[in-house]
């Protein structure tokens, strides 16, 4: 296991490979979204010893989950490639990772309200030309034309079915280790497994997302 550990690198450059090579990464449109990273049981805790410096408690409002861990970042091509995945902090807001998120992207950027910022988005098309999509808010007028806002809604369910496969097929929220050099090896892992099955049926002609299809095919 610490042989395939140490070949965590040449995951990564392959992952690369395959969204520069799909062309993905020029994708103009990418949506973004987080999703919560458990390390162990809420109550075990208080007990742990393998990321006591590292994991935070963290709320997930669309799971109404409480639990101590990290968030994995998620940057999606509009066909469900994963662009860009960090691993962050736990308890901060999803609004404070936004530039974690959107680093090296300046194209159109779906995202859900955990993200809407009405001082950063337009800091951010004013410095980079990168616009931030979010729903507006009941009491907010919205800044954005209706049939944007209606294609930016269909959009972004494109990276919550991203994270329905990490978390249900892959099992990215159900990794157990003791220490967060091989946590990051299996998140890489899953990533690039991801990333294959979308290559291959994007080079097939098929739904990018239909993974099933892949395998029965």
């Amino acid at each position: 296991m610490r042989q395939a550990a140490n070949l965590w690198q040449v995951k990564v450059e392959l992952w690369r490979v395959l969204v520069m090579e799909s062309g993905q990464q020029e994708d103009p449109i990418q949506v973004i979204d987080t999703v919560p990273l458990p390390v162990c049981t809420y109550t075990r805790s208080v007990r742990d010893r393998c990321f006591k410096t590292l994991a935070d408690y963290g709320h997930c409002a669309a799971k109404k989950l409480d639990y101590y861990g990290f968030k994995l970042g998620l940057r999606v091509s509009s066909t469900g490639m994963i662009t860009h995945f960090p691993l962050l902090n736990a308890r901060a807001h999803d609004v404070n990772h936004t530039n974690a998120l959107v680093e090296g992207f300046n194209g159109l950027c779906p995202a859900d309200k955990g993200f809407l910022d009405p001082f950063r988005q337009p800091l951010l098309f004013d410095r980079y030309g990168m616009r931030i999509i979010t729903p507006a808010r009941s009491n907010m007028k919205g800044e954005h034309p209706r049939p944007l806002r209606k294609f930016c809604s269909r959009i972004r369910k494109i990276v919550e079915t991203v994270g329905s496969h990490l978390t249900e097929r892959f099992a990215v929220t159900r990794i157990r280790v003791h220490d967060l050099w091989h946590f990051q090896h299996r998140l890489i892992r899953k990533v690039l497994s991801h990333t294959v099955m979308v290559f291959l049926n994007l080079q097939l002609k098929r739904d990018p997302l239909d993974l099933d299809g892949l395998v029965s095919a």
